[in-house]
């Protein structure tokens, strides 16, 4: 009887111990395990699982990219992992829009476990660059919103858009073809944006049925993920399923949002001649938008939304911790007092808002706190220069050791700091002299894959939308 009394006792410590150790994210996840969430029923103590670390993420235009992208950047500092980073003359992108190669990786940042920077989908050539179980993540947008931004961004550097008089999306779209060139630099941001992205043809006629088929049907096998841009937070549910992932890790701030003032509103013609315009990325995002409802369906409906509640309430927690009692306040880039935070400009006509931390609550933080708050509302450019510095010491370090043969461990987490003069360019956010190519047509070496879903009446989409 003693013996059996031991036992339970140890039983009762252990299980504090986990409560304690655990805490907030035990909490959540077995709340969302309570309602019965197959996907968790394997593994519903953290740790039991690991976590998967190599990704590839495709970074598409105008789709709450950039906020995803920021998640990975944290979630692998976090966990000590490599993320391939373009060279100096690609920018911080993978000299987009030309087609991705190994060329293009900075060979310090080598062999990576993400990949999540911009750049024309290959992959026959991250098959090269990446480990045998890689995950393969993407994310769509709906094309009337999603063109909208991409007419007002890139009004200023892609010409099929500047020459139109008043600068008027309407009369682009009474007569696009008056405007749009297809082999001037910029053109795949004026038709199929996501097409190209995904490494596909463009300019494919809208008539040509089994392209288009054939193109989604490729996506679909190579992404194990197409997220959508409305539903964020659902989506994110997912990635946290598919990588067994936790919830602190798909914790974000919408980043590279503009102001109201710089979008426009869209009549239902408009949305139709958008969609006309871009046949093939309005298939792309019809077919996986109801992919996406069925992997939903697939986890359990109640569960996802019981995530998606537990989700908004551990970020709202993070928000009070980095800005206080109110939440964040966007600004202006010529409103935030740290140059370091200020988002990058595409022109005098639309303004990207960005964050600043509060000095009265920034004068309490601890240094950990601090960076983890600065990581958060980071922009691309910076975070992406940043990572690379910080990257790079961690290469020498270690570099450094192997030939002395010390004794003491370089495997210490190497702190990093802001740059203080980031590169606030005047220049397109693609290399000047590259040319996009012209659509390559569907082959191995430039399709992509995802898993998608459809709109779906009643459910209320996610607070994260790409501006």
């Amino acid at each position: 009887m003693w013996k059996k009394k031991i036992f339970l006792v140890i039983i009762a410590i252990s299980t504090i111990s986990l409560l304690l150790h655990h805490g907030g994210h035990l909490t959540w996840t077995m709340d969302a395990f309570h309602l019965g969430c197959p996907a968790l029923h394997s593994h519903p103590y953290s740790g039991l699982k690991p976590k998967h670390s190599n990704v590839v993420f495709l970074k598409t235009h105008k789709t709450a990219s950039s906020t995803m992208q920021n998640l990975l950047f944290r979630f692998a500092e976090r966990n000590n992992l490599t993320v391939a980073l373009p060279i100096q003359a690609c920018g911080h992108q993978f000299c987009y829009p030309r087609s991705f190669t190994t060329h293009s990786v900075h060979q310090h940042t080598l062999p990576p476990n993400i990949v999540t920077n911009h750049m024309r989908f290959n992959k026959a050539e991250l098959k090269r660059l990446m480990p045998n179980d890689t995950i393969y993540v993407t994310i769509l947008r709906e094309p009337g919103s999603m063109f909208e931004s991409l007419f007002s961004y890139y009004n200023q550097y892609c010409q099929s858009f500047k020459r139109v008089p008043n600068g008027s999306l309407e009369a682009f779209l009474d007569e696009p073809w008056r405007y749009y060139k297809p082999e001037e630099n910029y053109s795949m941001y004026a038709r199929n944006t996501l097409t190209y992205d995904l490494g596909g043809d463009k300019d494919r006629p809208a008539k040509d049925v089994s392209y288009a088929k054939a193109f989604v049907a490729q996506v679909e096998r190579v992404f194990s993920l197409v997220m959508i841009s409305e539903y964020f937070d659902e989506s994110l549910v997912l990635l946290r399923h598919l990588l067994s992932w936790d919830l602190d890790d798909i914790l974000y701030v919408k980043l590279n949002m503009r102001t109201p003032s710089s979008k426009q509103g869209l009549t239902d013609d408009l949305r139709k001649k958008i969609r006309a315009w871009n046949s093939l990325d309005a298939q792309l995002y019809d077919h996986f938008n109801a992919s996406l409802w069925r992997q939903i369906a697939a986890v359990g409906p109640a569960c996802v939304a019981r995530e998606v509640r537990l989700l908004r309430e551990a970020q709202e927690k993070l928000m009070k911790r980095c800005f206080g009692e109110g939440m964040p306040l966007v600004r202006s880039a010529a409103e935030i007092k740290n140059k370091e935070l200020r988002p990058w400009q595409p022109s005098g006509k639309v303004d990207i808002v960005g964050y600043d931390l509060p000095v009265n609550i920034t004068q309490s933080f601890s240094s950990q706190d601090q960076e983890l708050c600065l990581r958060l509302i980071m922009p691309e450019v910076q975070y992406t220069k940043m990572l690379l510095r910080s990257q790079l010491l961690r290469y020498r370090l270690t570099s450094q050791a192997r030939p002395q043969q010390q004794s003491h461990s370089f495997q210490q987490p190497v702190r990093t700091t802001l740059l203080r003069h980031p590169a606030h360019r005047s220049q397109p956010p693609v290399p000047a002299a590259a040319t996009p190519a012209s659509g390559t047509g569907i082959n191995s070496k430039t399709a992509a894959g995802t898993r998608g879903r459809t709109n779906k009446q009643g459910a209320k989409p996610s607070q994260t939308q790409s501006s």
